[in-house]
């Protein structure tokens, strides 16, 4: 069997509260830095072989498309999600990127958790054996995803100049996410249960390439368009992510502002099945 089903709520009250005080932290830890850094008049070379850090905290709002799916005795419920607005159905999420540098060479990380637990979805059909397909009563369903991605990678500068810089990389990403679902209809279907319950945990690992880097837009280079790109392969078919966008160098460090795009083509079989995350992102880069 076959249910598919849309998320299309908001979360409860004390989870956009939650949500809305870690954008107002981030928000003003952004603006104190505006208000009391200069801009950057010459910029350190971080590429002299003295040993650098960067830590970047940032917040990402993606819409949230996919496949979840279920093993029941009966059946595999598919569970097809949208979050046309993360901060309506965000419980919790922490997002940071580091990165050490001696030299052309470099290691970075980056970590992201989020919990999309408890939204309410709706059950639009249920397909039976011989493709039969049903219009269920749907009087209380909720759908969630939480876990976590994390990424590590080594990368070496092929080239750094006045207008521009190119990283090449390698790497990993493991991916453990977490989805549940519960469904109560208005009255039986079939053999498809009245109610139930059931969750399936997904752990996805990926060797990655890819490259990333700068190109500056002023001539001091306070203005710049951060680029990345990685592509990979492993426990899933296929996975790959990209990002752009514009920042600004100040004193404290850098300030940006891109989209980011991250997709995972998972094999059949699997809890997740091409699952997408989408959005902007706002982030503040310090320099050590």
């Amino acid at each position: 069997m076959t249910a598919n089903f849309r998320t299309d709520a908001a979360a409860p009250a004390d989870a956009q509260n939650t949500v809305r005080c870690c954008v107002r932290v981030m928000l003003t830890s952004v603006l104190m830095g505006l208000l009391f850094a200069a801009p950057v008049q010459a910029a350190e070379n971080p590429y002299d072989g003295n040993l650098r850090f960067t830590l970047t905290p940032y917040l990402w709002l993606p819409s949230l498309d996919g496949t979840l799916r279920f093993d029941l005795p009966n059946g595999s419920p598919n569970v097809s999600a949208s979050a046309g607005d993360i901060l309506e159905n965000l419980d919790f999420a922490f997002m940071a990127t580091g990165d050490i540098r001696k030299g052309r060479w470099s290691a970075f990380t980056d970590f992201i958790y989020l919990d999309l637990s408890d939204d309410n979805a709706e059950v639009r059909s249920v397909t039976g054996p011989g493709g039969v397909v049903e219009i269920p009563v749907d009087i209380g369903t909720q759908s969630g995803l939480k876990g976590f991605l994390w990424t590590l990678a080594a990368s070496y500068t092929l080239f750094h100049g006045p207008s521009a810089s190119l990283d090449v990389f390698a790497g990993l990403r493991d991916a453990q996410l977490k989805a549940s679902l519960d469904w109560q209809f208005a009255g039986p279907l079939g053999l498809f249960p009245q109610t139930g319950s059931a969750s399936n945990t997904t752990v996805i690992w990926n060797g990655l390439i890819g490259l990333k880097g700068k190109i500056r837009l002023s001539e001091n280079g306070e203005w710049f368009i951060p680029y990345y790109a990685d592509v990979g392969w492993g426990s899933s078919s296929s996975t790959w992510q990209g990002l752009v966008g514009v920042g600004y160098a100040f004193g404290w460090g850098d300030l940006h502002l891109t989209y980011r795009h991250l997709h995972y083509d998972m094999d059949e079989g699997r809890a997740i099945d091409d699952l997408s995350l989408s959005g902007p992102t706002l982030g503040a880069t310090f320099h050590f």
